[in-house]
């Protein structure tokens, strides 16, 4: 059963299976764009920012007996990938109430709210008001972020362990503008914030599941794992989050935003990780 929230914020498709400790998110795979974005920057520049199809490629999650939440929102308009606090206040018409401490990511311009497209597409010719700032988190960050915690803790006291997969997808090459510079990526990049969210011979199984599979697999290089899985890990306590990065190459073609012919093999394969995770977790749990 997918059920969306009362203004299309996001996507929760339940279980069609037995449920096993598992809960899928895609936090940037959102194209609804919000009337009141007021963004000067073309369409097709917005859209790069969009990890386009990932939702699609978990799509099997719930088969499998895992919840799978996606974000409808576009991660440009609000990042639910960043804490409250990455905000650049510089972007702003008045004080911010609340405390500020910005990132490396707020500083390239991807902080909480994107001030531009890597690596130089302007967003906004305005300031934005503190007020609609405000009800875009109150509206998308904070609803996204209910369903995924919600979900964790479900599985959590269930079954006194969890383990939560962060969906995402990353150009095939970086660019100026981000953190590792104009280089080609791995295939397939797995983020546990250097060991730290989740107990390291899961993302050790994980990796070789997709070495099997045919592709190249880099631990937390360029990505290791930014508010998702850094909020809701908790190794000691079971509560195991690791972000996924796929390469869009694998699957789409970035300046079309269109699937590719890799598309169908992709998902084939996601299928089969997604059944493997589930196994593992059902196993341990």
């Amino acid at each position: 059963m997918s059920v969306p929230s009362s203004e299309a914020k996001l996507r929760l498709v339940a279980p069609r299976a037995e449920p096993v400790p598992v809960v899928f998110d895609s936090p940037h795979s959102g194209k609804a764009y919000p009337a009141d974005f007021g963004s000067i920057a073309p369409m097709a520049v917005l859209r790069r920012s969009e990890d386009a199809f990932v939702d699609e490629l978990y799509s099997a999650a719930p088969d499998h007996g895992a919840p799978l939440i996606a974000a409808e929102f576009p991660r440009i308009y609000i990042d639910p990938n960043r804490d409250l606090v990455d905000l650049d206040p510089a972007m702003l018409d008045g004080p911010w109430a609340e405390p500020v401490v910005p990132s490396r990511k707020t500083e390239l311009g991807v902080g909480l709210i994107w001030r531009l497209m890597p690596p130089d597409a302007q967003i906004y010719d305005r300031l934005l008001s503190v007020a609609e700032v405000q009800r875009r988190i109150d509206t998308c960050w904070r609803p996204y972020h209910a369903a995924v915690a919600g979900a964790i803790d479900d599985a959590h006291g269930r079954f006194g362990e969890v383990w939560h997969i962060n969906c995402h997808s990353m150009p095939a090459m970086g660019n100026s503008g981000t953190e590792d510079g104009p280089v080609a990526r791995a295939e397939f990049v797995l983020g546990d914030r250097d060991g730290t969210t989740c107990d390291p011979a899961f993302t050790a199984f994980v990796a070789d599941q997709l070495r099997d599979l045919g592709y190249q697999v880099k631990l937390n290089e360029p990505y290791k794992g930014v508010e998702l899985v850094r909020r809701y890990s908790d190794p000691a306590k079971g509560r195991h989050s690791l972000q996924v990065e796929i390469n869009r190459k694998l699957y789409m073609d970035e300046e079309r935003i269109e699937r590719n012919g890799g598309f169908s093999t992709l998902k084939a394969n996601m299928d089969r990780l997604i059944a493997a995770i589930c196994a593992y977790a059902r196993d341990r749990a």
